[in-house]
């Protein structure tokens, strides 16, 4: 289990994060959420004992990470942003490296080097040098140095910055794999990655924890918020704006409780509306019962943007 009590982290007189305090259970995979400059980074560098905490404590599998740093950093794999490689290194050889690092004898490294190869991928490319590599090369290298010494605990920093769409979905279904056997932290900006990893999320701004749970116990417990998009066509034989009668019948569906401003769009007029529930058959039901034509209907769940945008946006910077 990974604990934090009341961890903070000052620069001079500027507050960087803190106090926070939360709890991560083996075998979680949990995501550190928020805008760039909340806080994300400075708190994983110390749960990774890269950084000293001004105050507070943690405890990482039952070891005081303040007290005995070196005992902590046996149990954690960290891939930091930018990951720490050594680029005219050859990449078997540098994995080699960070296993004598931790501590591992010739014979598990012998093992484990080709079990983590194999891992992510990194095979073809074991005796090239990493300055060769492309980004998304590189940053497996980053991951396999963080998983050599086979870790319980993995705390991942931004893993999929800079890569293109097709890295990033392979670099996801790496970690869907590690989330087997490994307790991961992520740290993300980017609301679809966390949405799509992790189990429970914990929301940072300006330093503060905003929020923590799941992604639909967060969007229940600040109000969770649906959208349905519907486009339609007039009445045939009439000429008349059709629009205020629409939104006036839309207003009046059970369920609906606001109706933004329409626009025109695919030959038809599209109405926003936000509901509590899911009320697609009474929406449908009002518009042909109103002699409206029905060209299109969609809803999509918006629990994790509004949820993030409403926590986020409500930070006092002040406090």
């Amino acid at each position: 289990m990974i604990r934090a009590t009341n961890l903070s982290k000052y620069y001079g007189g500027k507050r960087a994060l803190g106090p926070v305090s939360f709890e991560i259970a083996d075998g979680e995979t949990v995501g550190f959420l928020g805008l760039n400059g909340a806080g994300k980074t400075t708190a994983l560098r110390i749960l990774a004992c890269d950084l000293r905490p001004s105050g507070g404590s943690i405890e990482i599998g039952g070891v005081d990470g303040v007290a005995e740093p070196h005992e902590v950093r046996k149990k954690i794999g960290f891939l930091p942003e930018n990951p720490p490689l050594y680029q005219d290194m050859v990449v078997s050889d540098y994995l080699k490296f960070a296993g004598e690092l931790r501590g591992m004898t010739r014979e598990e490294l012998k093992k484990r080097l080709t079990e983590v190869l194999e891992i992510t991928d990194l095979t073809d490319v074991a005796s090239d040098i990493i300055h060769t590599l492309s980004h998304g090369y590189r940053q497996r290298v980053g991951l396999a140095q963080a998983i050599i010494h086979n870790p319980k605990f993995l705390i991942l920093d931004e893993p999929t910055r800079g890569l293109d769409p097709v890295q990033i979905v392979e670099m996801r279904n790496l970690i869907h794999d590690l989330k087997q056997s490994h307790t991961v932290l992520i740290s993300s900006h980017i609301l679809t990655e966390i949405s799509q990893t992790c189990d429970r999320l914990l929301i940072l701004g300006k330093g503060k924890l905003l929020g923590t749970g799941s992604e639909h116990e967060l969007a229940t417990k600040e109000g969770e918020i649906r959208q349905i998009t519907v486009t339609i066509r007039g009445g045939s034989g009439s000429d008349a704006d059709f629009r205020p009668t629409a939104r006036t019948l839309l207003e009046a569906v059970d369920g609906v409780s606001s109706v933004a401003d329409p626009y025109d769009y695919g030959g038809g007029t599209t109405f926003v509306l936000s509901t509590k529930r899911d009320c697609r058959a009474e929406v449908s039901r009002a518009v042909v019962e109103g002699k409206l034509d029905l060209i299109k209907l969609d809803y999509a769940r918006s629990e994790l943007e509004n949820t993030f945008i409403r926590l986020v946006g409500g930070v006092d910077a002040s406090n």
